[in-house]
């Protein structure tokens, strides 16, 4: 299975592919690394002009690796009314663009998410970043955005590993 995890932003949207294999017989599963990015918006265009970039480049991201499932990140909390809501609408835009493309969407708290990689739900970015790097054998370092993305797509895997 193959599994696209998206970590949202208004300016920076990560993104990460895995491949996801249950061994039957083995205690342990396989993830493997597939590809991963940062969509970057440009930061002094208008809201509305980051959107459309933000809304091709998921279509993009998608056609390319056609993944089986994606997972995103849910809203966890803004520093103000003002980020909530430009949040919000960059949620909509990208599961607007999964939705186009007759994908299924899974949504999961940053707290799921860091459980499910690093074990403690208040990990930080660093803690989220070396486990990903560990878990997929990364020899090459991945940002924050990718690392986040990643991590969405591994606990989605880990959840499907249960069902």
């Amino acid at each position: 299975m193959v599994i696209l995890g998206i970590d949202p932003g208004s300016q920076f949207c990560g993104y990460g592919i895995i491949e996801y294999k249950s061994l039957i017989g083995k205690i342990k599963n396989s993830h493997n690394y597939i590809a991963s990015g940062r969509i970057a918006m440009p930061i002094k265009s208008p809201l509305i002009v980051r959107l459309r970039e933000l809304f091709l480049s998921i279509r993009e991201v998608i056609d390319e690796y056609r993944p089986d499932e994606i997972a995103i990140e849910k809203i966890f909390f803004a520093k103000g009314i003002k980020s909530a809501i430009t949040l919000g609408q960059t949620r909509g835009v990208i599961i607007s663009a999964v939705l186009i493309k007759h994908k299924t969407l899974f949504e999961y708290s940053p707290l799921e998410i860091k459980k499910a990689v690093v074990g403690y739900g208040k990990a930080d970015k660093r803690q989220v970043q070396a486990m990903v790097t560990n878990i997929l054998n990364l020899n090459h370092p991945i940002s924050p955005d990718s690392a986040d993305a990643l991590a969405t797509a591994i606990c989605h895997a880990n959840i499907k590993r249960r069902e």
